[in-house]
């Protein structure tokens, strides 16, 4: 792997292998302690693309490995990549993210995925030592998280660029921009842009649509993400996050009334005074011992709808009139924060505006999906309805 330029940002081309010695010295002087004037050998540096922050940042002629801090990139990488985990020097092992059943599904595929080194999750503090000790080519980080400043500096001083990309905060912006790096990095940009037209083409359908809505044909939405985790309620999507996708399908989405970040947490009382029209509740494999939400690989229809029939009894949320109607829907989290949120998209449209969107079917395009794209094809009830 390795990069050009290309209109102002860098792509993968074929380059001269970097000289071992480069990447033996950056890791022994790393798991020697010493970072920063010591550790300057290194492959060359020859290209430049800008990252979700807006840096422009040089990377190796030739990227043979990269560390992530999020397993939910290593979704976007199986659509660019027969092989996910070969472009990998270490991962956060963050395998709830993804779910256990996802996580051995990859493993049974590629085992090497068990024997990876561990960095730090996105949702932990940034781990320098480990990334050092990995050694990755580049150190691919998530916007919002990731590396200090004088982190930075310190990687960079060992020959480690930073870059950062973002499949969570603002998923319309920055995903078709965070899947392009990862194929400039991997060698996958062709199947990183095959893809990003796929997903823009069933995207546009919506947009055209919804476009021409009036305001006041937008149904009030509630989403309550990671629903049943604790007894508590209730996490919704903010400004940002899933929040987008609601406005995209041309719902109002109430949880952006009072939340200015992508995520929060609403009031119960809240919830109910606006009574939404629609009520969708996220959940997965991480929720099964709390007694929330689960659905996705590992659950079939029948237990996922169970599961959605027991989180809207709680109290509150059996009140609202989108419960009382039927107008109560189950997402698996995990198909959100990777490219194929579209399938989640399409579930969104179609339970917001059924009529509109009458002849959209997100399991004919997750279908397509695991057909034409993905390495290990998503599996299980990945979204459900009361009725």
């Amino acid at each position: 792997m390795a990069a050009d330029q290309v209109g102002g940002s860098s792509r993968v081309v074929a380059a001269p292998r970097a000289g071992a010695a480069g990447r033996w010295w950056r890791r022994a002087a790393a798991l020697g302690g010493l970072v920063g004037s010591l550790l300057v050998a290194g492959p060359a540096m020859a290209a430049q693309l800008t990252d979700l922050r807006g840096r422009t940042v040089t990377v190796p002629d030739q990227v043979r490995k990269v560390s992530i801090d999020d397993g939910r990139f290593l979704v976007a990488l199986a659509l660019i990549e027969a092989d996910p985990v070969k472009p990998l020097a270490a991962w956060p092992r963050d395998v709830h993210r993804i779910g256990e059943a996802t996580y051995q599904q990859y493993l049974a595929k590629f085992p090497a995925l068990g024997k990876l080194p561990q960095v730090a999750s996105s949702a932990g503090s940034f781990n320098l030592e480990a990334v050092l000790a990995a050694a990755p080519d580049v150190a691919v980080v998530s916007v919002g998280s990731g590396p200090t400043e004088a982190q930075i500096s310190q990687l960079q001083a060992a020959g480690i660029p930073v870059v950062f990309i973002d499949f969570f905060d603002n998923p319309f912006k920055n995903q078709e921009r965070s899947l392009r790096i990862l194929g400039q990095l991997t060698g996958g940009l062709a199947k990183a842009d095959a893809y990003i037209a796929f997903r823009r083409q069933h995207l546009d359908k919506i947009a055209q649509r919804v476009a021409k809505l009036p305001a006041k044909d937008r149904p009030t939405v509630f989403l309550e993400a990671h629903a049943g985790m604790t007894k508590d309620c209730c996490n919704s999507p903010g400004r940002g996050n899933m929040g987008e996708y609601i406005d995209f399908v041309g719902g109002h989405n109430i949880g952006a009334d009072v939340l200015k970040a992508p995520t929060g947490k609403l009031n119960l009382e809240y919830v109910m005074s606006r009574d939404p029209q629609v009520y969708i509740a996220t959940g997965g494999a991480h929720l099964d011992k709390a007694g929330g939400l689960v659905l996705g690989a590992g659950y079939d229809a029948a237990r996922a709808r169970a599961s959605l029939a027991g989180i809207a009894k709680r109290q509150g949320i059996a009140q609202l009139s989108a419960v009382k109607r039927g107008n109560a829907h189950g997402l698996a989290h995990q198909l959100i924060n990777s490219p194929i949120d579209i399938v989640a998209i399409e579930a969104f449209a179609t339970w917001v505006h059924p009529e509109l969107f009458r002849d959209v079917d997100p399991a004919k395009t997750l279908a397509e999906i695991n057909q034409r794209f993905l390495a290990v094809p998503y599996q299980g009830a990945g979204w459900v309805s009361l009725k």
